[in-house]
């Protein structure tokens, strides 16, 4: 394994951490964890067991990623991310007799993150949720709707708003948009996209 861990970090058995991956001062990684190639993990961020995470991701400072939540490559998770996973959650039985295990159960909910999206500082994440290829989460965004491929999306609860690049920049907003069936040209990468309804597909070169 060539990968860099501060002395601090805390990796738990059964991890798997990919080549050129950097995990910083004070991390704590639970058993079973995955984390691909070339990522970096910033100081105090706690990921749960179980966890997925793909190659080339930037996961900044004093982010929770929970049991359950899957993140693709090229993902971006900015400071202060909150994921979380049970949408009944309570520390006891109903009758207060017993402790809940912390182990998932049937009341446990996937998120997944794809490729390329980038959720911005001080979001929390609902569970049982997609954020959706190169969807970009405004910074404290409280999403609880799956966001679309492409989408800005921003505010508590979280919206849509408009149309991201893969580079980031914006597309339009829908609030400017003259109707529901458009083409953007991407002003600084050149890339094109249609827009039907709430669907953005990127057109291929010489399409």
């Amino acid at each position: 394994m060539n990968a860099r861990i501060h002395p601090t970090a805390m990796i738990e058995d059964g991890c798997k951490i990919g080549n050129e991956t950097a995990i910083w001062d004070h991390v704590h990684v639970r058993h079973d964890t995955r984390i691909g190639e070339q990522c970096i993990v910033g100081g105090r961020t706690i990921i749960a067991y179980g966890v997925s995470i793909g190659n080339r991701c930037k996961i900044n400072s004093n982010v929770y990623i929970c049991t359950a939540v899957t993140i693709e490559d090229g993902v971006m998770i900015s400071a202060g991310v909150i994921f979380t996973n049970d949408r009944f959650p309570r520390a006891a039985s109903p009758d207060l007799t017993t402790l809940r295990s912390s182990e998932p159960d049937e009341s446990t909910e996937s998120t997944l993150v794809c490729s390329g999206a980038t959720i911005g500082a001080g979001a929390i994440i609902g569970s049982g949720l997609r954020i959706g290829r190169w969807a970009m989460i405004g910074m404290g965004a409280i999403v609880t709707k799956s966001i679309p491929d492409f989408h800005l999306a921003m505010g508590a609860p979280c919206r849509s708003v408009g149309v991201v690049c893969r580079c980031g920049r914006l597309l339009a907003m829908f609030s400017d948009s003259q109707g529901r069936d458009e083409d953007y040209t991407c002003a600084e990468c050149g890339r094109q996209f249609h827009r039907s309804e709430q669907v953005i597909v990127e057109r291929v070169s010489g399409c």
